[in-house]
């Protein structure tokens, strides 16, 4: 029997008709591609994607985590869908579209997931836009949903169905997990007491930063003030997005990378925080102190396990108070040394363990409970940041190149109404800009920031 994770399940939790839980990524290929292709490619290479076959199996009572099972026979045809697009076929329609799309919730009853090959893009191109639910993929085992298309065929491995869990097999193994959630909970409560700096929310409580300091066996690298400070991108998001996607030379960022001695994810950070900054500038709305991002961090290496979410989330502060864009850079290396620092000497684990620790029956009310309580009152981050590697050679499917992989992914009432996701693929980045309509109907103005930002950058060499 296959059991979501409690971190799988809190995706689940947390959604509403507004706070969607997929994530994606739109394929612009350099030529048309036939669904006829899509289908034959997914029948005979699905055995080795379980994503795409599995289905959800809820426990009686929401007594535990569902669990996970094959679908007897998945309807591809119902799953992969085609539409084009009106001429002229632009980018700005493309993205439209992809919004429309992403914004939708998946059919539980089915496999969590849907693709879509569009037609009808300017310069005979076309795109295949993917979408997952988090509680099946996190952002790495979501590539490997696209890359089933791949040319050549991926190398088969053997994966066993996973058959219907029997009820009474379920039942008990709630009753196990119920008897032994006090000490999970208690097993958290002990690691978390030394580092209650670096959680969000709980940090910003009176005390905590000294209890920690005093509860530690030896010592960390300070942490700054994480207070998310009010900005327009705040706020409960509608059920609608916006979407955008921007591509950028990569070798331009290893440029920047190799002149200012940080990584790549540093430079990454530092044009998300300059086209923030550019954005409230815009908008009369930049704050004096930093905004606050939450950077999705891979445990998978960790974990030694590729099956469900194996994330956490690291805190920074992003310096868009800083006019001068080599100073942000400076700042955004120094912020990200420290966390790397700490979390060399404490690993971020916090956000599993706690999932972990609360009785699965309760856990759904309190995280919706959670949830909104936060998100109407405190959120404790401003943005998502994300940078996800990506393979540095062209790929194809059914020998049509890919030109281009942009991620589409989550924004919520507590992680804030823009995410930015990047992909580097192929000797550049591609990056999603993903939005709510209402609080940022002018996602496309971030494209731009990204590429004037980097200009500038690259002018202080």
């Amino acid at each position: 029997m296959r059991q979501l994770s409690a971190l799988d399940a809190q995706f689940l939790s947390f959604e509403t008709v507004t706070n969607v839980a997929n994530i994606g990524g739109l394929a612009v290929l350099e030529a048309g591609l036939a669904k006829d292709e899509i289908l034959h490619r997914l029948a005979e290479r699905m055995a080795g994607v379980p994503q795409l076959r599995r289905r959800l199996v809820n426990v009686p009572f929401g007594l535990d985590h569902p669990y996970w099972a094959d679908d007897v026979e998945v309807d591809l045809d119902y799953h992969v869908r085609e539409l084009a697009l009106p001429p002229p076929g632009d980018d700005a329609q493309l993205a439209e579209q992809v919004a429309r799309l992403h914004e939708r919730r998946l059919d539980r009853a089915r496999p969590l997931w849907e693709m879509y090959l569009i037609h009808g893009l300017t310069g005979g191109r076309c795109a295949l836009y993917t979408k997952v639910h988090h509680a099946a993929v996190d952002g790495l085992t979501g590539a490997e949903v696209l890359a089933a298309l791949m040319d050549p065929a991926p190398e088969a491995v053997a994966c066993e169905p996973d058959a219907p869990p029997e009820l009474w097999r379920m039942l008990a193994r709630s009753a196990r997990h119920l008897v032994s959630n006090p000490a999970h909970l208690l097993k958290f409560v002990g690691e978390a007491l030394p580092v209650l700096d670096q959680l969000p929310v709980i940090s910003r409580l009176p005390g905590a930063g000294d209890l920690s300091r005093l509860l530690r066996r030896s010592p960390l690298p300070d942490l700054p003030d994480f207070a998310a400070p009010h900005t327009p991108l705040g706020g409960l998001v509608s059920g609608h997005r916006r979407y955008a996607f921007a591509e950028l030379p990569l070798e331009e960022i290893k440029r920047v990378k190799n002149a200012f001695g940080v990584t790549v994810n540093d430079v990454v950070l530092t044009l998300a925080a300059s086209a923030l900054r550019r954005w409230l500038v815009d908008h009369a709305a930049l704050p004096d102190a930093p905004l606050i991002a939450g950077v999705p961090f891979s445990l998978r290496g960790r974990a030694g396990t590729s099956e469900g979410n194996q994330v956490t989330i690291m805190i920074i502060q992003l310096p868009t108070h800083v006019a001068d864009a080599r100073r942000r850079l400076e700042l955004v290396g120094e912020a990200m040394g420290r966390i790397k620092e700490r979390f060399a000497l404490a690993p971020a684990c916090w956000l599993q363990e706690l999932s972990e620790s609360l009785p699965a029956a309760l856990s759904g009310l309190a995280d919706r409970a959670a949830f909104d309580l936060v998100g109407r009152t405190a959120p404790p981050i401003n943005v998502i940041v994300s940078n996800v590697p990506g393979p540095q050679f062209p790929l194809r499917i059914a020998g049509v190149r890919l030109l281009g992989h942009y991620p589409v992914s989550v924004i919520t009432d507590v992680s804030g109404a823009v995410n930015i996701t990047a992909f580097s693929y192929d000797g550049h980045l591609d990056v999603g800009i993903t939005a709510c309509r209402d609080l940022v109907p002018d996602v496309w103005a971030f494209s731009g920031y990204l590429s004037e930002t980097l200009d500038e950058l690259n002018a202080e060499l």
